[in-house]
């Protein structure tokens, strides 16, 4: 394994020290110069990497142990984590929900990141796929045009339809990150389904959906776009 001593050294920017601390051990892990399993640096080593104290160095570990990008191991060490944990998305989430404007930010993150999941799960979505998706498809439909439509009812029947398609990407990160996303924008789209329920909307709405299900079973990737963009005309007027 190599001295990863020297890697984390690093100037003293406008940061704080456990901040300087948590970005130069996370970009070590991004640019693979420390690897999933390997041990970082001891304390004694990052004091004198940063020339901090002990006290921010723990600070810093525990930032990074509790959003599970690294593990102890007592009498051994610290490494960094083998394996994808939800907290990891954790910070990004929470950037998110602080942002300025964030209602208009969210929106377009999860329309950007909705496009390139469907041109995946048009490239690797299997038979049994394209069934679960209609199957879901019918769930969504049922509690739709149910003569006791309940908008939270329909929502989580809504969300289960679009976990479906990220599922039927076959990648566990984009699945996790599509979950994260979709917590996002709960508070705004209850207001939409409330919207379309107590309007004549509610055949469009399913619509919509089928369109998505079709141009996978089609695999037709030209469509993408649009059908997006059209998936969106009700949650847009909010």
């Amino acid at each position: 394994m190599p001295n990863n001593r020297s890697l984390l050294k690093s100037s003293l920017a406008n940061k704080s020290v456990v901040d300087r601390v948590i970005e130069r051990i996370t970009g070590a892990i991004i640019s693979g110069e420390l690897k999933p399993g390997d041990r970082i640096p001891t304390e004694v080593e990052l004091c004198e990497s940063f020339q901090v104290g002990r006290n921010s160095i723990r600070e810093a570990i525990k930032v990074l142990e509790s959003f599970g990008v690294v593990y102890i191991k007592r009498s051994e060490g610290t490494f960094v984590s083998s394996s994808f944990n939800h907290r990891m998305l954790d910070p990004m989430l929470y950037g998110l929900i602080l942002e300025k404007d964030s209602v208009e930010a969210i929106i377009e993150l999860r329309k950007v990141f909705d496009i390139g999941i469907m041109y995946v799960v048009i490239q690797k979505a299997k038979k049994e796929d394209i069934q679960y998706l209609y199957h879901e498809l019918e769930r969504l439909e049922a509690e739709v045009m149910s003569t006791n439509a309940d908008a939270k009812r329909v929502l989580n029947q809504d969300i289960r339809f679009h976990a479906a398609v990220a599922f039927c990407t076959h990648n566990e990160l984009i699945q996790n990150t599509a979950d994260y996303i979709d917590r996002l924008t709960i508070p705004s789209r209850i207001q939409t389904m409330e919207k379309i329920l107590g309007s004549d909307e509610r055949i469009r709405f399913i619509e919509l959906h089928r369109q998505i299900v079709d141009m996978v079973k089609v695999k037709d990737s030209l469509q993408i776009g649009k059908t997006i963009e059209d998936h969106y005309m009700f949650w847009k007027q909010e």
